[in-house]
């Protein structure tokens, strides 16, 4: 991807195209004339946005409802509100917000709902709160809302030098829950400094001996994002009482074939684990469920779980991890490089080239 020009106008918008299932070299970049922000709307000048699993699956066309291609990738971002619609305060103007889009946030300009605005704390780097707007929230939810664990219990986090995995390890060691990581051995240094245990990225039974050896009784939780066969491994070492908390299908996204199927097969296990009389659960977390259903309150635990996180942040109790940051216009080196398996957390995008 090339250097689009040496400046740009406050009326155009530059962003990342995916056109087709392309590698990262594929991908396009593109000026778009502005429109004015419909009502309820603002425009977000980015300061910064990421680079997510989900943007990994989506270059395959493996993500489980993506749009048609061509479409803007981009899950989340940080930035600063630059103009507002009808019906939108125009105090809003020069705060800083992150919004979750699941798409359409690798542009330097983007168009957000402003109910969906969360409001970032004053004092906070943008590049570090970018690292923790979607990771942060899943991760919290997923601990606090739907594990449900409590100080004193002991959890298993796959992929834990991840982003939204070396969350989880920071917010359950802080809330006083002994944690096992996986990752391979490069990371483990890492994962020490986060306060938890580490072991090598396992499958099937060399993972289930490994896990058994440091909690011989059960585990209270188990965070999954690999899917595929290995959740039966995960949710073999629950205790009684233990939650699965599946959020992923990582291990299929090379897999020809249905985007969808994967998940529906994961589903149908999950209900059927449920179905049985022996005391543990298994749950999906679909970070978009209650959207459509109960908008007021989709929100409402979104803002909850990010003003915690926040506030996490603003303590030093949670460290975003930065794998680097990378100019808009050299998305492709950065997708790149976040698929490349040798970096700990997140690949963060910022704006390329200064406004006129």
């Amino acid at each position: 991807m090339e250097m689009y020009m040496e400046s740009i106008g406050s009326d155009v918008a530059v962003e990342v195209v995916l056109p087709a299932a392309v590698e990262p070299e594929g991908m396009l970049l593109r000026a778009q004339q502005l429109r004015a922000a419909g009502e309820g709307h603002v425009v977000l000048t980015m300061e910064a946005t990421g680079i997510s699993f989900a943007e990994q699956q989506m270059r395959r066309g493996k993500y489980y409802d993506q749009p048609p291609f061509p479409f803007v990738p981009g899950y989340d971002l940080v930035g600063v509100v630059s103009e507002v619609g009808a019906g939108v305060a125009t105090e809003l103007i020069g705060r800083r917000f992150a919004a979750v889009t699941k798409t359409g946030a690798w542009a330097d300009r983007v168009e957000v709902a402003a109910a969906d605005l969360l409001e970032v704390p004053d004092g906070l780097d943008p590049v570090s709160v970018e690292a923790a707007v979607v990771n942060g929230i899943t991760a919290w939810r997923m601990l606090h809302e739907v594990a449900r664990v409590r100080p004193g219990g002991r959890i298993l986090v796959l992929g834990a030098n991840g982003g939204v995995g070396s969350t989880l390890v920071q917010l359950a060691v802080r809330s006083g829950i002994e944690v096992i990581g996986t990752a391979a051995v490069r990371h483990h240094g890492l994962l020490r400094e986060l306060g938890a245990a580490p072991l090598a990225a396992l499958e099937g039974a060399a993972l289930a001996d490994a896990v058994r050896a440091h909690a011989p009784g059960g585990l209270d939780a188990v965070f999954d994002h690999v899917g595929g066969r290995g959740v039966r491994t995960s949710w073999s070492l629950l205790r009684r009482g233990g939650a699965l908390v599946s959020y992923g299908t990582a291990s299929t996204k090379n897999v020809a074939g249905s985007s969808q199927l994967p998940v529906l097969k994961l589903f149908g296990a999950l209900a059927i684990w449920n179905a049985l009389p022996n005391g543990r659960r298994a749950s999906f977390f679909n970070f978009w469920a209650g959207k459509k259903r109960d908008p007021r309150g989709f929100r409402a635990r979104q803002a909850s779980a990010f003003t915690a996180v926040c506030a996490a942040l603003a303590r030093g109790e949670l460290r975003p991890l930065i794998a680097a940051t990378m100019p808009l216009d050299q998305a492709s080196a950065a997708l790149t490089l976040a698929e490349s398996r040798t970096v700990a957390g997140k690949v963060i995008l910022t704006p390329s080239t200064p406004r006129t």
